[in-house]
């Protein structure tokens, strides 16, 4: 189906009252992730997979110049983009579900991960999320993690990054690993449980493995 111009593509609708885990991608329809869920032998879910996201703008919480020559600057979008999957997509998503799901979880890799996070602050529909090597490097964020306050308290938060993602010369993603540990126990220290776990490889290593690992956690525990 296509809400708000994103096309959404929904998996296991056959599992009622299954946890409902939402996804943002760049693009493709996000088949990977649940085939990964299926290898894993994770419980029943239904997952939705919300595509045609404007990668750079709806899910960065503020503006960051280029990273590289030749990449596009983050523009900061991601409040308007929640107000969007408050009033529309989700709503959506549930009128197409065969029940009410157990809980609503969030779930994204890269910025799409430091979007789930950030999400927590700016709306109460999501009780779970998942950041598979999120940016927590983005210039800020950190500070905002430790200055405010989450809408609700999310029963879990799992963190995950690949153990070459900090060697690099690059001086604003060398902060990611120190940056996503403090995150989480800032998190955990708030009386929430969460868990960060490395996995092996660089940032673009088992994408959706890495993605379908902390869906898992998060919805099993």
């Amino acid at each position: 189906m296509i809400v708000e111009g994103k096309h959404i593509y929904l998996y296991g609708k056959e599992n009622t009252k299954a946890p409902l885990v939402i996804v943002n991608t760049f693009q493709g329809d996000g088949h990977e992730v649940y085939e990964a869920m299926q290898q894993i032998k994770s419980i029943p879910i239904t997952l939705a997979v919300i595509s045609d996201i404007d990668w750079n703008d709806e899910m960065t919480p503020g503006k960051c110049p280029p990273l590289y020559k030749g990449d596009s600057p983050c523009t900061g979008g991601a409040d308007g983009y929640i107000r969007k999957l408050e009033d529309k997509i989700v709503p959506a998503i549930l009128a197409e579900l065969n029940g009410q799901p157990s809980f609503v979880a969030i779930a994204g890799y890269s910025l799409g991960g430091l979007f789930a996070v950030y999400s927590l602050y700016k709306t109460d529909i999501f009780s779970r999320a998942v950041s598979a090597s999120g940016s927590m490097w983005f210039p800020g964020f950190l500070d905002f993690v430790r200055k405010n306050e989450m809408l609700v308290k999310p029963e879990r938060v799992y963190f995950s990054l690949g153990d070459k993602e900090a060697k690099t010369r690059n001086q604003m993603l060398r902060t990611v690993e120190a940056n996503t540990k403090e995150i989480c126990e800032l998190i955990k220290n708030n009386g929430i449980e969460s868990i960060f776990e490395m996995n092996e490889g660089n940032h673009f290593k088992d994408t959706d493995l890495r993605l379908a690992k902390g869906i898992k956690w998060i919805c099993e525990n």
